[in-house]
């Protein structure tokens, strides 16, 4: 019922989890950046992928799940200060922009694989943090699982506040979403707003953001292609970002632990101590 297969696209291999009970697959780009670049479901596939941005090694893959780490979002002039020391670091953190160990494959009762990223002297020309990040992507039916542990391998606390940016196939900018929030930030003119008059992107450049949901859940169908996806995640994300951009067919989803510019305002940092480490987990389904 569970396999994988492993193959080369334009020379990155590629690890596609499968599930034929379900007609399902999980496609993983563990070279570049450890980024999901499909998800399918009963033979329709669910995420958006700019195939020519996959290829451009120089290029932020527009698409997919990329993984925000150990930041999510853009930091003000692409920098911060830390024990005195000012750092630049790209939009969305180092590990987009790495490639990725294979750790272990399992296809027993599920198909899985767990990937691996070790700190290295040139990211910490970015980030001054020895750390080491395992994700196992998980795909049971119509459903995937992203187990995370964020370890820190330095001698001191370190910040973080990872997430996630999944790009959902859809031309409709204007999706009803099922949340608890109430309120969210418009980026565009930086005002609060109430979710209940709704959260339409159309036009919209910037993110909204959702401020205060209590569950950890958010749902919403994407009209196309007939599927309703629930995402649902760990009690470490406070916040669900939405964005997409003009004449783009993709809405993106994102679920992060802090606001964008987090490492300058230092209000909500979420620190790992010496040598201990920070479990979490996101789900995505379809049906």
């Amino acid at each position: 019922m569970y396999q994988i297969k492993q193959y080369k696209d334009n020379h990155f291999d590629i690890y596609e989890l499968l599930d034929s009970g379900s007609n399902s697959w999980l496609k993983v780009a563990p070279e570049r950046g450890g980024i999901i670049i499909g998800f399918g479901v009963q033979g329709e596939e669910i995420l958006f992928l700019n195939k020519e941005t996959f290829y451009d090694p120089e290029a932020n893959v527009r698409g997919g799940n990329p993984i925000l780490f150990p930041i999510s979002g853009q930091l003000e002039n692409g920098e911060y200060e830390w024990d005195g020391t000012t750092y630049k670091m790209r939009n969305h953190g180092v590990a987009r922009n790495h490639p990725w160990e294979v750790v272990e494959t399992n296809v027993k009762d599920e198909a899985s694989i767990t990937i691996r990223l070790k700190s290295t002297q040139e990211m910490k020309h970015s980030y001054p943090f020895g750390f080491e990040v395992i994700y196992t992507y998980v795909l049971r039916k119509n459903s995937f699982t992203i187990y995370q542990e964020y370890k820190n391998l330095s001698d001191k606390d370190m910040p973080i506040y990872p997430g996630f940016h999944p790009y959902f196939r859809t031309a409709q900018k204007n999706i009803s979403y099922e949340t608890d929030a109430k309120n969210y930030l418009d980026y565009n003119d930086m005002k609060i707003k109430e979710v209940s008059q709704g959260l339409d992107l159309t036009n919209k450049i910037e993110s909204l953001v959702l401020l205060d949901a209590k569950q950890k859940k958010i749902s919403f169908e994407l009209p196309e292609i007939k599927k309703k996806i629930h995402m649902t995640y760990g009690e470490e994300f406070k916040y669900v970002y939405l964005w997409t951009e003009k004449n783009q067919e993709f809405i993106c989803v994102e679920p992060w632990m802090a606001m964008t510019n987090e490492l300058n305002r230092k209000e909500e940092l979420v620190f790992v101590k010496p040598n201990e480490s920070i479990k979490t987990e996101l789900t995505i389904s379809a049906e």
